[in-house]
Order: structure tokens, then C-alpha cells, then sequence
């Protein structure tokens, strides 16, 4: 019988562990680990030590790829986003770790490599971050019908002024929305969740194009180039909600209110 399944069969005898499920990062197949399982303010935290070994473990090389893991503690088994901490806070996770399992500072005396710390993020919250996301962005394409159905008095289009002034709103808090993403959102993303670098790079990018889009609502008279310039926002946005709706999720609650 091995370890994974006489953890299984009695967790109790074999406290402080868990079973991780990851996705191999070359195989695409279910990897099972059997690690040290600790938990600070209820979230949970496995440390890639590999014994002290000078070479980090598969299951972290598979997290890296593809974050998403599935947890079993004994008591109770949840889905999580296993995320990375950016150094100062992994250094004060560690020291935490090490308080309340010393050996673990034996195993970083063993290496020069710095031994991560892995955060476990549930995803079983009631509304995350990423949710509130799609709220936001619920909202702006709302705004973006009410533009649309703005932009004809009976058969008359909207003057460009008037239609300036309607887009005004709309495109402030557009131009908000994604500079707080550039500015924060993405760069902790990306720091916390590898797998993610190259989709954040390319919305990222994207945001030119947003800019551009905005630019042009600002002077469109039409309808149909309302509707063209609309399309691609929505694209965007599918786009953006696909890549970290449940990274977001995961590691943060929605703002209140």
C-alpha cells in the first residue's frame, strides 16, 4: 500500500499532510503529492523543499504551468489556485512555516536555492475579485447599448458634440478601469500565477487598442461604427475574463458594497 493511499484510508494517523492533484506541465495528466500541509488564517500553504534537495519538485515545476490543484487535508478536499508569493511575503510565510515545523529550516540549510512557499487559494468563495470584474464589465457594455440607443432620434443621428458628451462618461471610467489594471492588477497576476505572463502581456497590449477604440467613440456619428467599435470592446473583455476571472477569484474577495 503506498503513502497517498494509506493517508486516505487513515488521515488521522498521518496529521499535518495532504494530498495535492496538480496537471504535470508536460504530460497534461493528474499528478498526485503527498506533502506537509500547514495553515495560516485559514488558507492553505505547501513548501516546495523536496527534502532540502538542490533541484525544485515536479509538483512545483506543474503549478508554474498550470495553477489550478486540487487539495484533500483528511478533513475536507476543495479546488485551489496555487499561487506564488512575491519574496517579502514568502519570506514572512516562511518564517511562519519554520515556526510551526522547524524542520523546514533544515531543509533550506541543505540548498543555496531559496525554497518556495506555495499559497493554496480556494475557490469556493461566495464573490471574488474576478467576479466583481465581470460586474464591471457587465456595467460598460450597458453603458455601451445606452450610447448606441443615444446615438438615433428617430431616424437622426446625434450631432458630434452631443455624442462626445454622451461617450465622455463612458470612456473615463474605461480609461480608469484598465489603468488599474496595467498599473497593479496584471504586474500581481503575473508575479503570483507564471502560467498567466503571456495572456497579461497580450491584454496588456490590448489596452492600445482600447485606447484606440476610445478615441474613435469620441467622433463616431453612426450607429454601424458604434456597433463595430463595440464589438471589438466586447471581444476584449470576453478575452480579459477568460485569462483571470478565477485568478482573481481566488485570491481576493469582492470589494464591498
Amino acid at each position: 500500500m503506498d503513502l497517498i493511499t494509506t493517508f486516505r484510508e487513515n488521515p488521522e494517523r498521518m496529521p499535518r499532510l495532504a494530498v495535492l492533484t496538480t496537471t504535470g506541465a508536460k504530460t497534461g495528466l493528474r499528478r498526485e503529492s503527498l506533502l506537509g500541509y500547514l495553515e495560516f488564517d485559514g488558507t492553505g500553504v505547501v513548501v516546495a523543499s523536496a527534502a532540502g534537495a538542490s533541484r525544485n519538485p515536479n509538483w512545483y515545476h506543474n503549478i508554474r504551468s498550470n495553477p489550478r490543484v486540487t487539495v484533500e487535508t483528511g478533513r475536507t478536499t476543495y479546488d485551489a489556485y496555487a499561487g506564488i508569493p512575491p519574496a517579502p511575503e514568502r519570506d514572512s510565510l516562511f518564517a511562519r512555516v519554520v515556526e510551526a515545523a522547524p524542520g523546514y529550516a533544515e531543509y533550506q540549510a541543505k540548498t543555496t536555492r531559496v525554497i518556495p512557499v506555495v499559497v493554496l487559494h480556494r475557490l469556493d468563495r461566495v464573490k471574488g475579485m474576478g467576479d466583481w470584474l465581470v460586474e464591471v464589465h457587465r456595467w460598460l457594455r450597458d453603458e455601451l447599448i445606452s450610447l448606441r440607443a443615444q446615438a438615433i432620434d428617430g431616424e437622426v443621428t446625434l450631432s458630434p458634440p452631443d455624442l462626445r458628451a454622451h461617450c465622455a462618461g463612458f470612456c473615463t471610467a474605461l480609461e480608469r478601469h484598465h489603468g488599474g489594471e496595467d498599473a497593479a492588477t496584471f504586474p500581481m497576476l503575473a508575479e503570483r500565477f507564471p502560467s498567466l505572463t503571456t495572456e497579461l502581456a497580450e491584454l496588456t497590449a490590448q489596452h492600445t487598442t482600447v485606447a484606440r477604440i476610445q478615441r474613435e467613440l469620441r467622433t463616431a456619428v453612426d450607429v454601424a461604427e458604434l456597433d463595430r467599435l463595440a464589438a471589438e470592446l466586447d471581444a476584449h473583455f470576453a478575452h480579459e475574463e477568460r485569462t483571470v476571472v478565477t485568478a482573481l477569484n481566488a485570491i481576493a474577495d469582492a470589494p464591498p458594497g
